[in-house]
C-alpha cells in the first residue's frame, strides 16, 4: 500500500508531503516507510517493522490518519480500495 500526500500551496513556500508505503519483505514480515520533506527539497525517511500484518496495517492507518489530521491530503493512493481506508 501507498499513499503520497501533500499540503495546500500557499504562500511562496512550497509544499511539504509525506509519502506511507507498507510493504511485505521476502521472510513474511511487513515494513512500514514513511518520508516526508518539503517538495524539491531535504527529506527524512523512517522505517519500522512488523511482524504482523494486521499490526502493520494499523501502524499504517494510525500515520495515515495523523498526517490528515495535521491538514495534509491524499493525493495518490495504490493499493486499497480508497484513500481513507478499507
Amino acid at each position: 500500500m501507498r499513499l503520497y500526500l501533500q499540503t495546500v500551496p500557499g504562500t511562496a513556500d512550497a509544499p511539504r508531503y509525506v509519502q506511507i508505503t507498507l510493504e511485505q519483505d521476502l521472510l513474511g514480515g511487513w515494513t512500514l516507510y514513511r518520508e516526508s520533506g518539503t517538495q524539491g527539497g531535504r527529506a527524512t525517511l523512517k522505517r519500522e517493522q512488523f511482524l504482523e500484518r494486521d499490526e502493520a496495517i494499523s501502524a499504517f492507518e494510525k500515520a495515515r490518519d495523523a498526517q490528515v489530521k495535521r491538514g495534509f491530503r491524499v493525493m495518490f493512493a495504490q493499493g486499497q480500495e480508497g484513500p481513507y481506508g478499507r
